[in-house]
């Protein structure tokens, strides 16, 4: 039961944001007493605290088995760029992110440290692949990249309050850093799945 109190607070906290839901939306939507979630769960932020711990293994587990997919570079960043879009999918216009900094900054805080290193190992490993494939340039700084772009992916969910503005940005800051790393092969690639995107 535990288990599927955390799941479906963490998809209304996606989907409706982390201030709205409250203790009664999630015993309505299971259909369960509140005092059911309370002998779990004391207060609110404890089960904040645990739905993002869910997320953060279900994300890295799309993540996991996009990356034993072997695709491209490119295409790989797009194909997790897509799957972030899917599963961040909300009905309010307010980046999930964003109210998790605004609401709850000390879980955030913990999501954030621990984000850090997964986060910029990714970075790291799609850059050597796409040297190794030809698709980015073989002098580029490897270090300064995955620096640069992870900067830029968590300064517009931390400061963006709109998860369509969000996603906007974070495709353009996609495509600039790409067009800043690639080899002509690998423009003729971007362009290949910039096409795509628009299409879906």
């Amino acid at each position: 039961m535990k288990e599927k109190i955390i799941q479906k607070a963490g998809e209304l906290f996606l989907k409706l944001g982390f201030k709205s839901i409250t203790m009664d939306d999630i015993a309505a939507e299971m259909c369960i007493s509140k005092k059911t979630i309370y002998k779990y769960f004391c207060n609110k932020e404890m089960l904040v605290g645990e739905s993002t711990n869910y997320m953060h293994k279900e994300i890295h587990e799309t993540i996991d088995s996009i990356l034993k997919m072997n695709l491209n570079a490119i295409e790989e960043n797009f194909k997790i760029r897509e799957m972030f879009t899917e599963m961040f999918k909300s009905s309010v216009d307010t980046s999930s992110i964003y109210q998790l900094k605004k609401h709850y900054p000390e879980i955030y805080e913990k999501v954030t440290l621990r984000e850090i290193n997964e986060c910029s190992m990714w970075f790291r490993q799609n850059i050597i692949k796409g040297i190794e494939n030809g698709l980015y340039r073989e002098e580029v700084d490897v270090d300064t990249s995955v620096n640069f772009y992870y900067i830029l992916i968590f300064n517009i969910h931390e400061n963006i309050s709109s998860e369509k503005e969000a996603r906007k940005l974070e495709f353009s800051a996609l495509e600039y850093h790409t067009r800043a790393m690639a080899t002509p092969v690998g423009i003729i690639e971007l362009e290949k799945q910039l096409q795509k995107s628009i299409t879906q």
